[in-house]
């Protein structure tokens, strides 16, 4: 097993560590650990939101969600001689729940989660359908995830990590704060909100000053989305024997890594839509100096997925277009039509016996493939979801005879939205 360069203990919460995280993006953060060029080594990871979700029949965590807390990152860890204009090449040779803990409070724990958010309280992909919050639990037998909540159905997991990523330069985090902030002002009292603004009441901020913590959390980025620097891309092929390249923008680079997944569907729905859990990573790094202009990477990560995906023969696939659900034609909207391809397939769902909410999280969780079908044929994209049959323990095809009816057993936790 490589060295482990930042331990968890399962006993504590995030910010009462021996090696302190972060939960935002800043250059001033400082490594936690320095590494050499060809290393390898573990880092422990936290699930997203340390421990506030439980495993229980109550919807009511999700609602009151902490999203200001998240995301808890482990780093940054320097690399030995990265430079601004480099590649950092990282490869992922292992990844899995919490080791040797198949029982506990945590997420990773044996169990993890996916949940839909209140409107009010992050909202998700198809909020206006579901304005309330959900959740389901899930089990883990090795490398299957079942759930009580949503019954019938079981699938391997294709463990990863949704969010991984360099440190941005002072530079590139202004232009983060001015162009976020420009889209928050065209629409600041929308609920979900347009973007997130720096917000430094709840910023952990690693081994940085005490001092320096308000001026730096005034400024520093939320980890929610994707970015230049990687950051939150929810990929769910990241996983085992993935090699990734990484914009520098700091000397030493400044990894970090975190919100690990067991499983999750392609575009992770829900928001909240993955099978969100703790674990570790087994991490190596390299270099290749001036990478960034040799190869035209500089506001992008480019990766080569590993290969350890389950092996999925026969689908169920549904399309949409670019028109909304009161018939309006949009141009080339390919947002609308991959809202307008899932909604087909809960709908779908529904034939079978299933709540809308249990099929949504289904579609959140699963190793469902997401595609761009379409993008070309003005006015309507099309997009397409495919979902592999063989996670029900039913045949969910069309046929003459009708759809099976299922037991939806106990359904998805519900906390109206308030």
């Amino acid at each position: 097993m490589p060295e482990v360069i930042f331990p968890l203990d399962s006993g504590k919460k995030f910010e009462d560590q021996q090696k302190l995280g972060h939960n935002r993006w800043h250059p001033e953060i400082p490594p936690v650990a320095t590494v050499k060029p060809g290393d390898s080594f573990r880092v422990d990871c936290r699930e997203w939101f340390d421990g506030a979700i439980v495993n229980d029949d109550s919807a009511e965590d999700i609602l009151n969600a902490p999203l200001l807390t998240v995301h808890k990152l482990s780093g940054p860890f320097a690399v030995e001689g990265a430079r601004p204009g480099d590649l950092l090449v990282v490869d992922i040779l292992d990844v899995g729940p919490i080791p040797q803990e198949d029982s506990g409070p945590l997420a990773g724990q044996g169990w993890g989660y996916t949940g839909i958010f209140a409107r009010n309280n992050g909202g998700g992909f198809l909020t206006d359908q579901f304005p309330d919050a959900y959740k389901a639990i899930w089990d883990f037998n090795g490398q299957v995830a079942t759930s009580r909540h949503v019954p019938h159905v079981s699938f391997e997991g294709l463990i990863h990590p949704g969010l991984m990523g360099t440190a941005p330069s002072a530079e590139l985090l202004a232009t983060w704060n001015r162009r976020e902030g420009a889209l928050i002002a065209t629409d600041p009292d929308r609920v979900p909100p347009l973007a997130l603004p720096p917000e430094g009441e709840h910023a952990v901020l690693g081994g940085l000053a005490r001092d320096q913590w308000g001026r730096v959390g005034a400024e520093a980025a939320r980890t929610a989305p994707a970015r230049e620097n990687g950051g939150n891309q929810d990929i769910k092929n990241l996983s085992k024997g993935t090699r990734i390249f990484y914009p520098v923008f700091v000397d030493g680079a400044n990894l970090s890594v975190g919100d690990l997944h067991f499983s999750q569907g392609d575009g992770e729905i829900t928001f909240c839509g993955a099978i969100e859990m703790g674990g570790f990573i087994d991490l190596r790094v390299d270099i290749i100096k001036g990478g960034m202009e040799t190869y035209g990477v500089s506001e992008n990560a480019i990766f080569m997925p590993g290969r350890v995906d389950p092996r999925f023969s026969e689908w169920i696939a549904f399309s949409g277009t670019s028109v909304t659900l009161d018939g309006e034609q949009r141009y080339l909207d390919s947002h609308l039509s991959y809202q307008r391809a899932c909604l087909h397939a809960i709908d779908y769902l529904t034939k079978f016996g299933y709540a809308p909410e249990q099929a949504y999280l289904l579609l959140g969780a699963a190793p469902i493939e997401g595609r761009l079908s379409g993008v070309v044929d003005i006015p309507n994209s099309c997009s397409t979801v495919y979902i592999p049959t063989s996670i029900f323990d039913f045949d969910v095809r069309p046929s003459a005879s009708g759809p099976f009816q299922v037991d939806p057993g106990i359904g998805a936790p519900r906390a109206e939205n308030r």
